[in-house]
């Protein structure tokens, strides 16, 4: 198959591009390569594929751009975008222009085209919101759900909050809504917390690699808020199986919404719980430092990934535990490439 990426060469997308290719699909990368890390990540790519890497560089806030790179393709996978909520509070137009706009930009090249490409959307779990009105209870080293044994389900209402929850969750409704309007097979997948190779964190995205990366250059960690949020983690790797299985049923789930992530069982608090992990991963204590809680930041947020279980015969199975060791080898034998 034949498939665009856009936004084909941060850590999502690069890891996805290594696995079509290796599998023999044709493949465009569409990047503006703004991220940190970004060139790295094309020099590997190219590294283990050659001249099969096939880069546009382009941004998707430029309609046109977006147009040319979807000639002719049979899956666009949507990751390209601002990712960061504090990012979002101090540009909130460059936010709109590459989440909501650049969203809308993907989906009319999709639209006119025929037949029209699947569209695969990487949404968040911050369209809920804080969820204010959810019951939850504090525990020693973490928050709880009161009454969620399952986590947070797709029918729980939309509440953007941030620039970054408005404009992800404007394109989230709007790629749900070109699969009823337009007939574009579209589905939308509200991701976790994705960790794994591959992944340049930052202190205001990214966190598990963010952390990892500090305590390995022997540098207190930044926890904003009072680290017992609870996150649930999803290891790429089962990521990427939830977008082959979406591809692959698109007949029975074109137009769906699922919640994509670690579920009640890959749960963790951010650094109450994390930093032991760390600690025997190093070989030695951590340290950190607490700030002020970000805006509209969810005391816990748990996918509930029962939906995706039953439409996509789709499952995590890579533990917490597992991946943290994953992603920390690889960060150590990166740090140099992270660069400071």
């Amino acid at each position: 198959m034949r498939y665009l990426l856009t936004g084909g060469a941060g850590f999502i997308g690069c890891n996805y591009v290594d696995r079509l290719l290796a599998r023999g699909e044709d493949v465009v990368v569409f990047d503006n390569l703004s991220r940190p890390g970004i060139r790295a990540n094309v020099e590997w790519l190219r590294a283990r594929h050659g001249e099969r890497l096939r880069l546009v560089v382009g941004d998707v806030a430029n309609a046109e751009q977006v147009a040319a790179a979807a000639t002719e393709v049979d899956v666009i996978v949507h990751l390209a975008g601002q990712t960061a909520v504090t990012t979002s509070v101090s540009d909130p137009r460059a936010d709109f222009n590459s989440n909501a706009l650049g969203t809308l930009n993907v989906l009319e090249a999709a639209r006119r085209r025929a037949p029209r490409p699947i569209v695969l959307y990487a949404s968040t779990n911050k369209v809920y919101g804080p969820m204010s009105d959810v019951a939850v209870r504090e525990e020693p080293t973490r928050y709880a759900y009161r009454d969620l044994p399952f986590g947070v389900a797709e029918d729980q209402p939309l509440d953007f909050h941030s620039p970054y929850g408005c404009s992800k969750g404007a394109g989230d409704q709007y790629v749900r809504d070109y699969a009823r309007i337009f007939d574009v097979p579209t589905v939308v997948l509200r991701q976790s917390c994705i960790y794994g190779r591959q992944q340049v964190g930052l202190e205001d995205q990214g966190w598990v690699a963010w952390f990892i990366a500090s305590v390995l250059r022997g540098r207190p960690v930044s926890v904003c808020g009072n680290g017992t949020q609870v996150r649930d983690l999803l290891f790429i790797d089962d990521l990427l199986d939830a977008y082959d299985l979406a591809v692959a049923r698109i007949d029975s789930v074109a137009g769906e919404v699922f919640n994509v992530g670690g579920g009640p069982e890959r749960t963790m608090s951010i650094w109450a719980e994390f930093a032991p992990i760390l600690e025997r991963l190093v070989g030695r204590t951590t340290e950190a430092r607490y700030g002020d809680w970000r805006p509209g930041d969810q005391r816990i947020y748990v996918s509930d990934i029962r939906k995706a279980a039953a439409a996509l015969g789709w499952r995590p199975k890579i533990t917490v535990e597992d991946g943290i060791r994953r992603l920390h080898d690889w960060t150590l034998a990166n740090l140099e490439r992270l660069g400071t």
